[in-house]
C-alpha cells in the first residue's frame, strides 16, 4: 500500500510547532517514559497505525521495554508482566480511544483506578498523550503513512 501523501504536518509547519508542545507538555511532569509509550502503543494498536506502532515500539524499547512485555501489550490483561499503574493506564488509553464503543466511554471506574495510581497533573499528562496519540493515528491511518515513518 503507498501512502496518499505526505504527513499532513509536512505542508503545514506551524502544526510541527503545536505538536511539538502536546509532546513536550504530556512529557513533563513526571509519568513514567515506560507508561507513556505503552499508552501510545496500545492505542496506535487500536487504531491499526503501522508507524506508530512501529515508532512506539522503538521508543518503549529505547525507554528500556523489555521484549515480553512488547510483544504482549494487546494482550496485557493476560500477562503478569504489567504493574497495577500500568494496567490503569492501558485501560485509560483503551476506554479513552474506543471511544464510541459504550455510551459511557470512559467508566468512573476505570477513571477512579488510574486516579488511585496517579496525581492531577498526572492524569492529565495520560488524557493529553493518550488524545495525541489518537490524533497522530487518525491523521496517519487516513493518509495511509507507511512504517517505518521518517518523523525527523
Amino acid at each position: 500500500m503507498q501512502a496518499r501523501m505526505d504527513n499532513p504536518a509536512a505542508f503545514l509547519p506551524d502544526s510541527i510547532k503545536a505538536i511539538n508542545i502536546l509532546y513536550k507538555s504530556a512529557h513533563s511532569v513526571g509519568v513514567d517514559p515506560k507508561i507513556l509509550e505503552l499508552v501510545h502503543l496500545r492505542a496506535s494498536q487500536i487504531n491499526g497505525c503501522a508507524p506508530c506502532v512501529e515508532s512506539g515500539a522503538r521508543a518503549a524499547r529505547a525507554a528500556g521495554e523489555t521484549d515480553e512485555r512488547l510483544f504482549t501489550v494487546a494482550v496485557w490483561r493476560e500477562t503478569p508482566w504489567f504493574s497495577a499503574a500500568e494496567r490503569a493506564a492501558l485501560a485509560l488509553a483503551e476506554h479513552a480511544t474506543r471511544l464510541a464503543d459504550s455510551p459511557d466511554a470512559v467508566p468512573d471506574a476505570i477513571w477512579d483506578e488510574a486516579a488511585r495510581h496517579f496525581g492531577e497533573k498526572e492524569l492529565a499528562a495520560l488524557v493529553l498523550w493518550i488524545a495525541t496519540t489518537n490524533f497522530f493515528n487518525r491523521i496517519n491511518v487516513t493518509t495511509r503513512q507507511q512504517a517505518p515513518e521518517n518523523w525527523g
